[in-house]
């Protein structure tokens, strides 16, 4: 036998033995002790709480991290139990563009995109909601909208787990654009844009 291909099988052989201490050293990692441990399945009874129930009730006063509501406006459309007549924070073009985006994809199936009430949802046999341009919802406060899209009012379901409460606030912020948008004064438009409406003075 050539000395290379005895070297070459002498390599070859230490290969092996090399990989079979490796499979040995990992094979005590293959135990099922996690796995088969005592533990409590889900709804299972146990004589170890007096209740005889394994999931424990939650503490009361417990808050999920990041969920602590300080603030009523914000979270209720509230202020001292009364409904808010303003907005908890400045509304920008950003919110409204978001609060547009929002009213889209929640909103406009029954509302419709001007806020008319006669969206697809109604078209199809759905009871059709009020219009957004009646005078009871212009004089409606801000927080009334609110409340109406966080806990839902007739025919309409609450979006308080669908609809974060400050994309709520934009919703209702571009509610009341789409309200203005009905009806508007010549005065209520910027100067440089009513010339373009007015057209030259003759």
């Amino acid at each position: 036998m050539r000395p290379e291909r005895a070297s070459r099988g002498l390599q070859r052989q230490a290969a092996r033995v090399a990989l079979l201490a490796a499979l040995l050293v990992c094979l005590p990692g293959c135990r099922l002790d996690m796995h088969i441990q005592p533990k409590y399945l889900p709804l299972a009874k146990t004589d170890f709480f007096g209740d005889g129930r394994s999931e424990r009730p939650v503490v009361e006063g417990t808050v999920a991290r990041g969920h602590l509501r300080l603030d009523e406006q914000l979270y209720t459309g509230k202020v001292n139990g009364q409904l808010a007549t303003t907005f908890p924070f400045p509304i920008t073009q950003a919110d409204l563009e978001r609060g547009r985006e929002r009213f889209t994809i929640y909103c406009a199936p029954c509302h419709d995109v001007s806020g008319t009430g006669r969206g697809m949802i109604v078209q199809r046999g759905f009871p059709a909601p009020p219009s957004y341009h009646i005078q009871r919802l212009r004089d409606a406060p801000v927080g009334h909208l609110f409340d109406v899209i966080t806990n839902g009012l007739g025919n309409m379901y609450p979006y308080a787990s669908r609809v974060t409460p400050e994309d709520r606030w934009r919703i209702v912020a571009y509610i009341r654009a789409l309200q203005l948008s009905q009806f508007a004064k010549i005065e209520d438009v910027p100067g440089a844009e009513r010339e373009k409406l007015q057209g030259p003075e003759k």
